[in-house]
């Protein structure tokens, strides 16, 4: 983060803005907006600072803004000089205004022209009407906290309320409607609600690769329960009060085993949370998902399932590989590379015309080869190894099975990676390469 984001209360405080012209009154009328009065000089002196909440330069000499900032920066008083970031000790955003909702965005000055473009999307999918919610909520903040002293319970309660139908009637303007719904579902609020836990697919760990359900619930969660995921950018999309637990499992390497993480989603919901347990990739796809499900419905938790988008799917689209050909595959297998016994077993698995795709297979390569092989598989079938798929790290190592099998090991960096083989593996866009000449990218 390059500035840390603030609101300034104005409210009846004293602003300068240095200089004259349309940007000047423009600087000014914004803060009238906001509630200040305000200070105009044509020339600094310091003394004008005098009282002041801010100061703001805009159509004057250089060394009138020069002075003005370095006077602001000796003083502590924010100070914006426009159009020059280095002069700035405070940045003004393009704004958003849902009174008393406001929406600020900021480039850093990098590129205000990107600002404008974000605010006018912004402003696209916001209603008119929603500081009117923002004022409902305002006014039944006492009775909701007196209801439901639980932070927990109160938070469920206005995520409910302020997206129900006492939120559209503030939408609308039926104010006291509105607040007569809210108090009757005030009324009705259980200060105790149960627990649930939510089974969520975190996909390959792009952010904007989750589903909006994902993305909303996380919003909303009390906590989040995660593995070692490499999933940082969609942590970073969660409540920021929202409690997170490291769960994660790292080949043998494992934080708590699976009985015991089932028994913390059990006890957390018990304790009227709202659990994201948020896996890699998609819950029920090697990812124990059925398990933990299982356990919560024998306790009696309620439980949802939200997909995300498996491995497979993001490597392949990552690398160009299409899963699926009609000249070269008419058939997908989604195999795990063990057993939790121990050893591989891909007996039955060399057939024609499907694309295999292997998960937690590396360290196992020549074990799935061998296999693959003595089940009638050419070692020269096409195959791939996609390392932190669906990412911005992605790496790809292309080749023939044979190939693949013999660099792999030197070839992977620790990242989560999975096995490709079949002969829709060669096509694509990104092509495939000739036998004994794999490709890295």
């Amino acid at each position: 983060m390059l500035h840390f984001p603030v609101f300034l209360d104005l409210q009846g405080r004293v602003a300068l803005v240095l200089g004259t012209g349309e940007v000047a009154e423009r600087k000014a009328d914004l803060l009238r907006q906001a509630g200040a009065t305000i200070r105009f000089a044509e020339r600094f002196a310091p003394e004008l600072l005098e009282g002041c909440a801010i100061a703001i330069g805009a159509d004057a000499e250089p060394a009138e803004l020069h002075a003005l900032a370095a006077a602001c920066r000796a003083r502590g008083i924010p100070v914006n000089v426009v159009d020059r970031p280095a002069l700035c000790t405070a940045l003004m955003p393009s704004i958003i205004d849902r009174a008393p909702v406001t929406v600020a965005v900021s480039t850093g000055g990098a590129a205000p022209v990107l600002a404008r473009q974000l605010r006018q999307r912004i402003e696209a999918v916001l209603p008119a009407g929603l500081g009117r919610v923002a004022a409902m909520a305002e006014r039944c903040k006492a009775a909701v906290r007196q209801r439901l002293p639980d932070l927990a319970a109160r938070r469920r309660f206005l995520d409910a309320a302020l997206s129900g139908p006492a939120a559209d009637l503030a939408m609308a303007g039926r104010e006291a409607e509105a607040d007569a719904a809210l108090a009757a579902a005030l009324a009705g609020a259980d200060a105790a609600p149960p627990g649930v836990v939510h089974l969520v697919g975190a996909g390959p760990g792009a952010g904007d690769l989750l589903t909006l359900r994902a993305l909303r619930l996380l919003g909303e969660a009390d906590v989040i329960v995660h593995d070692r995921l490499g999933t940082e950018e969609v942590l970073e999309l969660a409540r920021r009060d929202a409690e997170r637990i490291l769960v994660g499992k790292s080949g043998a390497d494992h934080c708590l085993r699976q009985e015991e993480i089932n028994a913390l989603l059990v006890r957390l919901a018990r304790e009227g949370k709202r659990v994201v347990r948020l896996k890699g990739g998609d819950p029920l796809i090697f990812g124990r998902g059925g398990e933990e499900a299982e356990a919560l419905a024998a306790a009696g938790i309620a439980c949802e399932i939200v997909p995300g988008v498996t491995a497979a799917l993001a490597c392949a689209a990552g690398a160009g590989i299409p899963l699926t050909h009609r000249e070269a595959a008419r058939a997908v297998t989604f195999v795990t590379g063990h057993r939790r016994e121990g050893g591989v077993d891909v007996a039955g698995l060399a057939r024609p015309d499907q694309t295999l795709a292997i998960y937690m297979g590396i360290a196992m390569l020549p074990a799935i080869r061998d296999g693959l092989v003595a089940d009638g598989l050419d070692p020269a079938t096409p195959a791939a190894v996609i390392e932190r798929g669906g990412t911005g790290r992605q790496r790809v190592l292309r080749g023939t099975l044979q190939e693949v099998t013999e660099q792999a090991p030197g070839w992977v960096e620790g990242g989560p990676a999975l096995l490709l083989v079949g002969a829709a593996v060669g096509r694509g866009p990104a092509g495939g390469s000739a036998a004994g000449a794999p490709l890295a990218a």
